[in-house]
């Protein structure tokens, strides 16, 4: 199977959300919501990822970023794992946020110190503290819950953001 072309040049913060005019709009995220977020979640959040939620706190991801090249099959797919939603770290009594990762990690049995930034329950994408610490810079990993499994995706945040792609580029599995 042949893999999609490398990296691009990542999204800049206006581009990285759907821009569909009909999906809820979350306002910037707010530096009190983001200290408060880091306080619960006890971690230092990624300034690339405070970059993306200072433009819309949380939301559906614009196609052209929303999958990520895997280096293994995953329970997803034999290539990439998908980005449809992040979440956003202030409160949201409607939607699933950052601060919900405590009660999520431990409903799921998901390995902690990480941060959840999307996923069904059953996979996760996330921050993943384990090796860093609370306050360095975290990489990415994908968690299979059912699995058991996790696969690293990127050393950091940024580097997660410049490799994603659109879902169209990976072949169809059908």
């Amino acid at each position: 199977m042949r893999l999609p072309p490398g990296p691009g040049p990542g999204p800049a913060p206006s581009s990285f959300w759907d821009p569909d005019p009909s999906l809820p709009i979350r306002p910037p995220v707010t530096d009190a919501a983001v200290r408060e977020a880091e306080r619960v979640l006890g971690v230092t959040l990624p300034e690339a990822l405070l970059e993306l939620l200072r433009v819309r706190d949380g939301g559906v991801v614009s196609a052209r970023h929303n999958a990520f090249p895997t280096s293994a099959p995953t329970s997803w797919s034999a290539d990439h794992v998908p980005l449809d939603h992040l979440m956003g770290a202030g409160p949201d009594p409607d939607r699933t946020t950052l601060l919900d990762t405590p009660y999520l990690v431990e409903e799921w049995g998901l390995p902690s110190p990480v941060v959840l930034l999307d996923g069904d329950g059953h996979c996760w994408i996330a921050l993943d503290h384990r090796l860093c610490g609370p306050h360095g810079e975290p990489s990415v990993t994908w968690l299979d819950a059912e699995l058991g499994t996790e696969l690293p995706l990127a050393p950091d945040f940024r580097t997660f953001l410049h490799g994603l792609l659109p879902e169209n580029a990976f072949p169809d599995e059908s």
